[in-house]
């Protein structure tokens, strides 16, 4: 049997649209990027967990999130099974794009420039998620 914090969700884009605030809508269904150092996640140092702005699932969490100077909520590593990847060529190069395991979300970028313990940096939109304090 799925777990219902895992099942995939399968909802129309038209749905989506109805459901998300226009900017997290441009974000998450139409991989869009939202202004670097606008999210006013990149302030928020409180214990807790960050979810996924369209369906709720926990991806990360507070003791993973550091300052990459990037202008974006950055991480070092998701949760387990939280976060799904594929191969962006959308600029003209590949990037690794991170989407929500769950609903399919468009989250961010994955680099390899991040600190220890993974040296990964998820990059990821702060309208894409959403605050969970402890």
């Amino acid at each position: 049997m799925n777990d219902p914090k895992t099942t995939p969700i399968e909802r129309t884009d038209e749905q989506w649209r109805a459901d998300l605030p226009p900017e997290t809508y441009q974000v998450m269904r139409r991989h869009g990027t939202e202004f670097a150092g606008t999210s006013p996640l990149n302030d928020e140092h409180r214990a807790g967990s960050y979810a996924c702005a369209a369906c709720g699932l926990r991806l990360f969490e507070s003791d993973t999130k550091f300052d990459s100077g990037s202008g974006w909520p950055s991480f070092f590593a998701p949760l387990p099974h939280a976060v799904a990847t594929s191969i962006d060529r959308s600029l003209g190069m590949a990037r690794v794009e991170v989407h929500c395991a769950r609903c399919g979300g468009h989250l961010g970028h994955v680099f390899p420039d991040g600190p220890r313990p993974t040296g990964e940096r998820y990059c990821m939109n702060g309208v894409a998620l959403k605050f969970e304090p402890a």
